[in-house]
C-alpha cells in the first residue's frame, strides 16, 4: 500500500571512516560520539525531525551493529511512526543473490521499493557524518521554485579550500553548468556540502540507468550528477550560509568538538528553536570533587572530575582521577583517567584506561617542536577503544594506539 509524502529522506550511514583511524574499528563513522551527548547521525536525524520530513531511511553497511542499537525505533527523535518514521536499511538477499553497497548512487537503488512504497514528490539524500544544523524544507521550497530536477547545497568556501571540495559552478540564477571534483584551480567557492534534493521520478530514472552501466562507479558526485549534466536537466545550487563541517577526519572530529566550547561557539547545542535529539544514556548527574578544576569544558551527565580539565569535551561516565590533568581534548564515553595522569591535544576512545601517571600527548607548542615516529595528524595522539595505557607509560604526540600498552 502506497503512503503518498512530499518528501523521504535517505540518509547515507554506511561508510567505514578510515581517516579517523582506530576509532572506527568497531562502529561506523555516523555512530561516533560526539559533543559529550550525541552521536554524529543526531544532527541529520535531528535536522530531518526539526524541517517536517517524517521519513527516514538509515542505510548502513560498516559495522552496523552499534548504529542499528542506536537508531532503534526512532523514539528520541520522534520518529516512532506508523505512517512513515525511520527505517535501518542494510543491504539484504534479493532471491539468490544480495551485495554490499557498491556505492552512494547503488545504495539508493537497492532501496527504490522502500522509497516507491512511500510515493514521494522528493527524495532529500543526506551524509551521515556531518555536524551542521539545517532546514530541508526551505532547500525543498528552492527546489520546487526553480523546478530543479536536482538541487544540491552549497557553502561558500574559501579559494584555497576549494580544492579540497566537489565544486559547483553556477550562473547568475544558480543554475549549475558545471561540476568540479577537487579542481587544482576553482572557478567558484561554491563547495558541495553532499545534501541533495531529488524529483523522484527522475531520480528513479537516472539510478536505474546508472545501474545498467557496466563501467559505472554508482556514485553521485561521480556519475549521477554529471550525467544530468550533461542531459541538460535542471540542476540548482542551494546556498546554506549555516555552520557545517564534516567531521570525516581525526583534526576536524576534534576541532568541531572544540568549537562548541566558550560563549562564543558556532554551533548551539542548546538551542530550544532547533533541537539536537539524542539517544543519551541515562546517567546520573556529573560529579565534580572538591579540588576539581575545570575551565572552558563541556563535561556531560555520568561523568566524575577529581583532577583538572581545560578546554576538553568531556562524555558521559568519563572517570578523571585525583591529580590527573586534561587538557585540549576529547574524552569518549566511559574512560578512566587514573590518578596524576596527563592528557593534552588528544582523543581518547570509549571505554579506554589511561594508567596512573600516564603521560598521553603533549603540548601542542612541544609537539610542533618535536618529530615522533608513526606520526599521523602532527600533535594529536589517538587513544582507541577499550585500549589500556598501563601504569607510567608515555604516549607521545600523532600516536595513534589501537592496542594496549602496559
Amino acid at each position: 500500500m502506497r503512503m503518498k509524502k512530499t518528501a523521504v529522506a535517505m540518509l547515507l550511514a554506511g561508510g567505514q571512516g578510515s581517516r579517523v583511524g582506530v576509532l572506527t574499528k568497531k562502529v561506523a563513522k555516523p555512530a561516533l560520539p560526539f559533543g559529550g551527548k550525541y552521536r554524529i547521525i543526531d544532527f541529520p536525524l535531528s535536522n530531518c525531525v526539526n524541517s517536517g520530513i517524517d521519513t527516514v531511511g538509515v542505510l548502513t553497511q560498516y559495522m552496523p551493529l552499534d548504529l542499528n542499537a542506536y537508531v532503534g525505533n526512532g523514539q528520541p527523535w520522534d520518529l516512532d511512526r506508523n505512517d512513515g518514521g525511520v527505517s535501518v536499511l542494510p543491504p539484504y538477499v534479493r532471491g539468490k543473490d544480495g551485495e554490499w553497497y557498491k556505492g552512494t548512487a547503488n545504495a539508493i537503488y537497492q532501496n527504490i521499493q522502500y522509497i516507491e512504497r512511500y510515493d514521494p514528490e522528493y527524495v532529500v539524500v543526506l551524509s551521515g557524518d556531518h555536524v551542521y544544523k539545517m532546514d530541508y524544507s526551505k532547500m525543498i521550497d528552492f527546489h520546487k521554485e526553480k523546478g530543479a530536477s536536482c538541487t544540491i547545497a552549497v557553502l561558500n568556501v574559501t579559494l584555497e579550500e576549494a580544492s579540497r571540495f566537489g565544486i559547483m559552478n553556477t550562473d547568475d540564477d544558480n543554475r549549475i553548468y558545471e561540476f568540479e571534483e577537487k579542481p587544482a584551480h576553482p572557478k567558484s567557492t561554491k563547495a558541495s556540502m553532499g545534501v541533495y534534493v531529488f524529483s523522484w521520478k527522475k531520480l528513479r530514472q537516472y539510478l536505474i540507468e546508472d545501474e545498467a552501466d557496466p563501467n559505472s562507479q554508482n556514485d553521485f558526485g561521480k556519475n549521477i550528477i554529471p550525467r544530468m549534466l550533461e542531459d541538460k536537466e535542471p540542476l540548482y545550487a542551494y546556498e546554506f550560509n549555516g555552520y557545517w563541517k564534516d567531521v570525516g577526519t581525526l583534526p576536524s572530529l576534534w576541532e568541531t568538538n572544540m568549537e562548541l566550547l566558550g560563549e562564543d561557539s558556532p554551533i548551539k547545542l542548546g538551542d530550544p528553536s532547533w533541537k539536537i535529539y539524542s539517544r543519551n544514556p541515562n546517567e546520573p548527574p556529573h560529579y565534580t570533587a572538591p579540588d576539581a578544576v575545570i575551565t572552558n569544558s563541556m563535561i556531560t551527565e555520568g561523568a566524575v572530575i577529581e583532577g583538572a580539565v581545560e578546554n576538553s569535551v568531556i562524555f558521559y561516565g568519563v572517570h578523571i582521577g585525583k591529580g590527573a590533568v586534561v587538557k585540549n581534548s576529547v574524552i569518549m564515553p566511559d574512560t578512566h583517567i587514573e590518578d596524576g595522569a596527563v592528557v593534552e591535544y588528544s582523543i581518547i576512545g570509549q571505554d579506554a584506561t589511561i594508567g596512573e601517571r600516564a603521560k598521553v600527548g603533549m603540548s601542542r607548542e612541544d609537539a610542533i617542536k618535536s618529530v615522533h615516529p608513526g606520526k599521523l595528524t602532527g600533535y594529536l595522539a589517538v587513544i582507541g577503544d577499550d585500549v589500556v595505557i598501563g601504569k607510567d607509560q608515555v604516549v607521545q604526540a600523532g600516536e595513534m594506539l589501537g592496542e594496549n600498552r602496559i
